[in-house]
């Protein structure tokens, strides 16, 4: 079996659960997860090939053993770490925004004195920030969790698969719109300017944290709503017991994401350079969803918005435009991601 080590120190700690759902049983390959304190926690999951790690100890821990590949599932922190790891060992690097990838020296330092200057001065002067470009230069490969960002250079990873059965029907039509609510991210003034025309009666769940002008926003809203309109958002962190309830509930998954976004204060497009974590939410819980018209990434399941948005959000929760335990099982994925790592390792 060909031994991988899989580390996750920071953010995305569905991604390393779905990796390790994946490759658990796997009769080809043996995989050692390293993980922070604070991911094992969401997680919640201890197992002989799992360590607790932080990154003091990571590469001493990675030395001890003999690994054919290291992935690193997000090089957001700890670029000094990262950078060691990938000049000796075979290192593929999971990418979440393609456009840092490609930040230089200068456009870092710039940056620190553009937003939450403290945290990134911190990253500057304990975590080897200006070593963020040798990361990605180093790297044997670059991965992408979107089948529409691969290319040559970047080899598409897949680790989204379906976990849920079809949505019983009820008599309450739900769209679930998931994502903190922030407008940053996300265009929810658009968003509350169309419900209220809406004629239908709809439950819409904001799936998020509510914080800010945008909590206003929606606090206002209840004050003039429509009967026929029922909303519902959270002001604190959702549970994931709760946004897995209703994740299942919904009928459709409204998916308003501003076109433009960015990552360290450098620019980001969802759908072109950076991947919108909603393509996994839908493939995960097999919804239908609605994004804006100009989003680019292309899936069976995913409706280009239009004008009639609330005839839009009936009709494809009706349309059969995916078999998502067939194209999306967990099987399939499985296999996929396995001649994936194959492929890696022959590079």
């Amino acid at each position: 079996m060909k031994k991988i080590a899989y580390i996750e120190i920071d953010t995305h700690a569905e991604i390393a659960q779905n990796f390790m759902e994946l490759m658990k049983g796997s009769e080809k390959f043996s995989v050692d997860y390293y993980f922070s304190e604070k991911i094992l926690k969401q997680i919640g999951k201890h197992q002989v090939n799992l360590f607790v790690t932080e990154s003091s100890v990571l590469l001493d821990q990675l030395k001890s053993k003999e690994y054919e590949m290291v992935i690193i599932g997000t090089v957001h922190r700890y670029f000094n770490i990262f950078e060691r790891i990938t000049a000796q060992f075979n290192t593929s690097v999971i990418v979440h925004n393609l456009n840092f990838t490609k930040i230089s020296r200068f456009q870092l330092l710039n940056n620190i004195l553009r937003d939450d200057f403290s945290y990134r001065l911190k990253l500057l002067l304990k975590e080897g920030l200006l070593s963020a470009p040798e990361v990605y230069h180093k790297a044997k490969n670059l991965l992408v969790l979107d089948e529409n960002l691969g290319n040559e250079k970047l080899k598409f990873l897949p680790l989204f698969f379906n976990k849920c059965h079809p949505k019983k029907a009820s008599e309450t039509f739900t769209v679930v719109i998931p994502g903190t609510v922030s407008q940053q991210r996300r265009d929810y003034i658009s968003v509350l300017k169309k419900i209220q025309n809406f004629q239908t009666d709809v439950q819409i769940i904001f799936l998020g944290k509510a914080a800010g002008k945008e909590l206003e926003w929606l606090k206002n809203f209840e004050k003039v709503q429509p009967e026929n309109i029922e909303v519902q958002y959270f002001t604190e962190k959702v549970p994931p017991s709760v946004f897995d309830k209703w994740m299942k509930s919904a009928d459709v998954l409204w998916c308003p994401l501003q076109n433009d976004t960015s990552f360290f204060s450098n620019p980001e497009i969802y759908g072109k350079t950076k991947m919108s974590g909603n393509i996994g939410d839908a493939i995960k819980y097999g919804k239908p969803a609605l994004f804006p018209e100009n989003y680019a990434g292309k899936y069976p399941f995913i409706f280009p918005e239009k004008s009639d948005i609330e005839e839009q959000l009936h009709s494809c929760s009706h349309s059969v435009i995916c078999d998502f335990q067939e194209k999306f099982s967990k099987e399939n994925v499985r296999k996929g991601l396995e001649e994936i790592l194959n492929s890696l390792l022959k590079t």
